[in-house]
Order: C-alpha cells, then sequence, then structure tokens
C-alpha cells in the first residue's frame, strides 16, 4: 500500500511555533496539507509569530489557499488555552478531515543546581505547570471541541527526548516533566484507541536551548557531553528533524502512543 503523499484538510495547532523546532514543524506542515487546512500557530512571542504567519501567508501554501491564524499565549495559563480553542473554533471548516495536535511547547528549566536545592514547591509547580499541565488540558480541550467522527481522524503528537527516558545529573525538571509527558500520552493511547499518538524524540537540536545547555548544566559530565556534540558537529537542524517527523505521519505505520526517536526513522 503506497504511503499518502499528504495530511489530509487539516487543523493543526502547534504550540511553542514562534522558533526552533516548533517554527519547522508550522513550515513543514503547511507544504503537507491540502487547500482549506487551517494551521493554529501558538507562542508567547508576537513578533515572532507574524513575522512567520506573514513568511506562510506569502508563501506556496499561502496562495494555495492554507489560513495561517496566531494565538499570542502563554499555554501555563487558562485564558491562554481558552484563547487557542476559541481562535481554532473560528476558524473550523466541516470540511477539515484531520485534526492534529503537536505539542511542542517546553521549557529547559533550572538546569544550574541538582535535585536537593529544590526545596520550594511554587517554583516546581510553575514549571510542572507549563511543560506538563498544560500539555494535559490543551491535549483535553482539543479532544472536547472536535470530538472524533467519521471522516475525520485525529493525531497527537507530544515533542518528547532522550530525557524522558533517561536520568541526567541536573536536569530534574526537565527530565521529570518529559517522562511524565510520555507517559501522560501513552495512558491517552490506551484509553482511545482510534486516536493516533506519537511521543516524538527531535534529537539533540541546534537551538538556544542547547545554547543554555552548554552554558549553564550544572554537572561537569552532563555538561561536557552536550558541548561536545556540538563541537563535533553532532546537533541536528530542526528542519532535518522535522523531515523524519513528516515522514512517519506520512508513512503512519506507527503503534499509538510509541516513542519514536529521530535516529530510530
Amino acid at each position: 500500500m503506497p504511503f499518502a503523499t499528504d495530511l489530509g484538510r487539516v487543523l493543526c495547532i502547534i504550540t511553542g511555533a514562534s522558533k526552533g523546532f516548533g517554527r519547522a514543524v508550522a513550515k513543514a506542515m503547511a507544504r503537507l496539507v491540502k487547500p482549506g487546512s487551517l494551521l493554529v500557530l501558538v507562542a508567547r512571542s508576537g513578533d515572532d509569530l507574524r513575522a512567520l504567519q506573514a513568511e506562510l501567508s506569502e508563501s506556496d501554501a499561502g496562495k494555495a489557499g492554507i489560513k495561517v491564524e496566531v494565538v499570542v499565549a502563554d499555554v501555563g495559563q487558562t485564558d491562554g488555552l481558552e484563547s487557542i480553542i476559541r481562535t481554532s473554533k473560528e476558524g473550523f471548516s466541516e470540511n477539515i478531515d484531520h485534526v492534529i495536535l503537536v505539542n511542542n511547547a517546553a521549557s529547559l528549566g533550572d538546569v544550574s543546581r541538582y535535585t536537593k536545592s529544590f526545596t520550594d514547591m511554587a517554583e516546581v509547580d510553575s514549571y510542572l505547570s507549563l511543560n506538563v499541565s498544560s500539555s494535559l488540558c490543551l491535549t483535553a480541550r482539543v479532544l472536547q471541541a472536535f470530538p472524533q467522527h467519521p471522516g475525520c481522524r485525529c493525531t497527537v503528537i507530544n515533542i518528547s527526548s532522550l530525557c524522558a527516558l533517561q536520568p541526567f545529573r541536573s536536569w530534574v525538571l526537565y527530565c521529570t516533566g518529559k517522562a511524565a509527558r510520555e507517559m501522560m500520552f501513552r495512558v491517552l493511547a490506551e484509553e482511545e484507541p482510534n486516536l493516533r499518538v506519537l511521543n516524538y524524540s527531535p534529537g539533540p537540536l541546534d537551538t538556544a536551548m542547547q545554547v543554555e545547555a552548554r552554558s549553564k548544566t550544572a554537572d561537569p559530565s552532563t555538561k561536557r557531553s552536550f558541548s561536545d556534540m556540538f563541537a563535533q558537529g553532532q546537533l541536528l537542524t530542526c528542519e532535518a528533524s522535522c523531515a523524519k517527523l513528516m515522514k512517519v505521519l506520512l508513512e503512519d505505520r506507527y503503534t499509538s502512543g510509541a516513542h519514536i526517536d529521530v535516529y530510530d526513522v
């Protein structure tokens, strides 16, 4: 059976879309969806989002009738989630045959300290709100707002990490958040057999987060490993990793809820 060459007429919501991997996903999606699709791009940086919106609108995708809306919002806040759903509903067309949610927004957290220093519950709660709670609550809201029905499929993507599976010293917040998100979407896949759920690990990307990792990580061996990857040219571009994600989505052969690493594709 030949693989699909497009993702259909899509409503695609992408969080953390203003830069890095999220921006690459937005641009790749625009090339792989049918005319009449709606991309809802979410981030806290309005200027970067609007620049991306303009770029996509002027591209071949925009000229072909793919609509791009932006939501300047903090996904860690309830009103931010409400804005995403409102904008998505306003632009939704009955001709949409595929709803895709890309849970990409995330932060590294404070990697300059070790686990035993995190005594402030408010600090930890704030991190988990942005990196875990928001993904669960946004996913639940999307599934309620756009219930599955014959002729319309739904795919939920969690941008995961090796840190969801392995501990990294002085990265307790990031590893905890990624592990929690991974299990969250594995549970969702078990509960909703008609959903397509994917945990995609994009690999070590050449992004601002990597710069932060190389400069602020407390643990010497962890810090050295990131510095060595940079020095040896082992970091991946967001575009190269994103192309692997699109291949997985088009082939659609993965087990729902699976963790797929960029190096597995």
